[in-house]
């Protein structure tokens, strides 16, 4: 396994319970916000401001337009950055303490992960998140480490199904036929409609890269390739000088409290499972 991908399969954990823990909603509406969409847009987003819906999309890439822009710009009325911002980097550090992660772990972990310098051309969401503060606290601090990488690395995953001549509606398209998560499930979850959900699909048949039976051989290496590309630039972009195997070692006993805990299920849309 590349060590960029080992590096995700051990952050990516962290970063995702904030996604995923039951009380993501509430934390969202003591600030003001409206629900757990509203809340996850501006939680996400706010480290690039008060951005419009359209950036958004391009950034996240597989979301649908009309469903951004349900949320965004008007959470922003709802609450500041500065508020979606303190909110996240709390929560996120209740969710990780509460399921049992260590603050000695996270302390061994700090330094070795936030001195990396990552490449910030093209990578919107991580440089933007890299611009933060680290909090003093070591959970909350491992928090948004977890959070500046998985970003950073997400930018680059954007770049790579670009260069594959893919859109995020489509790419989910082929991870799902991979992963064999619920198709419908995940339509709606990100907001397509029918047409525009069966249009992408009826592109991919056409291209040889799906069929009735799921992934093509083509679709496949696609994929692969796609996942490869991610790899290097993540590496490529900064990666290079962190000490992974030290990071994975740290952090083993914090991602397994995250996975015994089960706030992040075993099968989930960001597609990263138990090691």
């Amino acid at each position: 396994m590349h060590a960029a991908r080992r590096l995700w399969t051990t952050l990516e954990p962290l970063h995702a319970v904030a996604y995923f823990a039951p009380d993501v909603r509430a934390a969202g509406k003591a600030i003001g916000l409206k629900g757990y969409w509203d809340t996850y847009f501006a939680f996400r987003a706010a480290p690039l401001g008060a951005v419009s819906a359209p950036a958004v999309v391009g950034l996240f890439a597989v979301f649908a337009p009309e469903m951004v822009a349900r949320s965004l710009p008007s959470a922003w009325a709802r609450a500041s950055v500065a508020d979606c911002l303190a909110a996240r980097t709390a929560f996120g550090g209740e969710v990780l303490r509460g399921i049992g992660v260590l603050p000695e772990d996270c302390a061994a972990a700090v330094p070795l992960l936030s001195s990396v310098v990552l490449e910030p051309t093209g990578r919107a969401l991580g440089t933007a998140n890299a611009a933060l503060p680290l909090p003093e606290d070591p959970v909350q601090a491992v928090f948004q480490l977890a959070t500046t990488l998985r970003e950073h690395r997400g930018d680059g995953h954007v770049a790579a199904l670009a260069a594959a001549g893919l859109s995020g509606l489509e790419a989910m398209h082929l991870q799902l036929a991979r992963n064999r998560f619920p198709s419908e499930g995940m339509r709606e979850i990100r907001g397509w409609t029918v047409e525009q959900w069966t249009a992408a699909n009826t592109s991919l048949v056409a291209r040889g890269l799906l069929s009735p039976d799921g992934l093509t051989p083509g679709g496949a290496a696609l994929l692969d390739s796609v996942e490869e590309m991610t790899d290097s630039l993540a590496w490529q972009g900064g990666l290079s000088s962190v000490p992974v195997d030290e990071v994975v070692s740290a952090l083993a006993p914090a991602v397994a409290a995250v996975w015994v805990s089960g706030v992040l299920p075993s099968v989930n849309p960001v597609g990263v499972s138990r090691a």
